[in-house]
């Protein structure tokens, strides 16, 4: 079993990194945790040097299988889809990143 790691960087528009923050707190997190949701994800980060207004959350797969089924599963949560609604407009772009774990050091 190779263990996958996923990267997604979100690019909020400039002046609205509160409101995300906002709708996370208040909707987005309770969403993922009332729907099981949060036990693959590693942690949320927010930039704060390099590329500025960047969300960043890292999730762990066991599989490929088991992250489709994942964000299958939960692009299907009425509460976690209706958070997302609010937060799309504030998205200006997605960026995806499958990674596989190096053979040497730590893995979390």
């Amino acid at each position: 079993m190779t263990t996958i790691y996923e990267k997604r960087t979100y690019s909020v528009t400039v002046g609205q990194m509160s409101e995300v923050i906002r709708l996370y707190t208040s909707q987005g997190w309770p969403a993922l945790e009332a729907g099981g949701f949060g036990g693959n994800l590693i942690g949320y980060f927010i930039s704060d040097t390099g590329d500025l207004h960047q969300l960043v959350h890292l999730w762990r797969f066991d599989s490929d299988d088991a992250r489709r089924a994942f964000w299958k599963r939960l692009f299907e949560n009425a509460e976690f889809m209706a958070f997302a609604k609010q937060l799309r407009p504030l998205v200006k772009t997605q960026n995806v990143q499958l990674m596989l774990a190096a053979p040497w050091g730590p893995h979390p």
